[in-house]
């Protein structure tokens, strides 16, 4: 083993590497920038977080708990594949972690203790993750507006949009095209998803006009409530948004209904267990942030 990586898997105190990646977190959780693109207000926030975060990590790893824990090359290479991924190209990425005083090196260090924290997180919340019936039950009873499915109806469009500055897309020039390709699926409705494609002038002409399938609230106002009045497989009037003039087709519609305790069992499951965990892992780190008591043995 070399030094370097005794290093990585022993350090419980920040190295050179780490104030700078901890700054780099920092800003991007809080502002969603990069810290040189900060106010002088912001980045003294962003300051106190990383040092909290850096001392936070430095208690985990004192800990009994960190003892024998190692990061493993496969995962530091994973994570900082998940960074390199985040850019078209090696230049770009060398030139990101130049701005933020960090070299590939000294990435790959603050990765590494990244990895052994959230390792011994890992071990520390693991154990029996048993959850009652019962437990499963009063959640289901209690949170039942969660497993309600609304209503979703399949919807594709045609638009023709209003846009004065082009002759051919004036409001009265589009209401006179859309009148025509209305006219058209009044004869022959089936061929709303050919003439989606050829005279639509939204991307989804690439698709038929397939919008897919909505529930209330997620179209504009005036589509919306002219989709959610029409029946299955029905062709809409003219409908004027904002955007222009639509026609809509409410391909199907699949009804509201409530999964059954017995089919959101498994999803409960799964959320209990997460705040089991989670609440295991709070309460050994507020554990290591409790002063030694005067007199108090190790």
């Amino acid at each position: 083993m070399s030094f370097e990586q005794t290093r990585i898997e022993t350090a419980a105190s920040p190295g050179q590497a780490d104030l700078p990646y901890a700054m780099l977190r920092s800003a991007l959780e809080l502002f969603e920038r990069a810290p040189a693109e900060l106010s002088d207000e912001e980045r003294t926030q962003a300051e106190r977080q990383a040092a909290r975060v850096l001392e936070l990590e430095s208690r985990i790893l004192s800990a009994r708990e960190a003892i024998g824990v190692v990061a493993g090359e496969d995962e530091v290479t994973r994570a900082i594949q998940e960074v390199r991924a985040r850019y078209e190209d090696d230049d770009r990425f060398l030139a990101a972690l130049a701005e933020n005083g960090l070299t590939e090196e000294t990435l790959r260090l603050a990765l590494a203790r990244q990895c052994r924290v959230n390792t011994v997180l890992d071990k520390v919340v693991a154990g029996d993750d048993e959850i009652s019936e019962v437990d499963i039950g009063l959640f289901y009873h209690e949170h039942k507006t969660r497993f309600v499915q609304p209503e979703k109806r399949e919807v594709l469009h045609i638009l023709i949009t209003v846009n004065e500055q082009f002759p051919e897309n004036s409001r009265e020039q589009a209401l006179v095209r859309i009148k025509q390709i209305a006219q058209r699926l009044a004869q022959k409705p089936r061929m709303f998803e050919e003439l989606a494609t050829r005279h639509s002038e939204c991307p989804t002409a690439m698709d038929g006009g397939k919008i897919g399938a909505v529930v209330r609230g997620q179209l504009y106002p005036e589509l919306d409530k002219a989709l959610f009045e029409m029946k299955p497989d029905q062709i809409s009037g003219i409908v004027e948004s904002e955007m222009g003039f639509h026609l809509l087709w409410c391909k199907s519609i699949t009804t509201a209904k409530t999964v059954s305790l017995k089919k959101a069992t498994p999803q409960i499951r799964l959320i209990l267990q997460d705040r089991t965990r989670e609440s295991r892992r709070r309460n050994w780190i507020r554990s290591l942030q409790k002063p030694t008591q005067p007199g108090a043995r190790s």
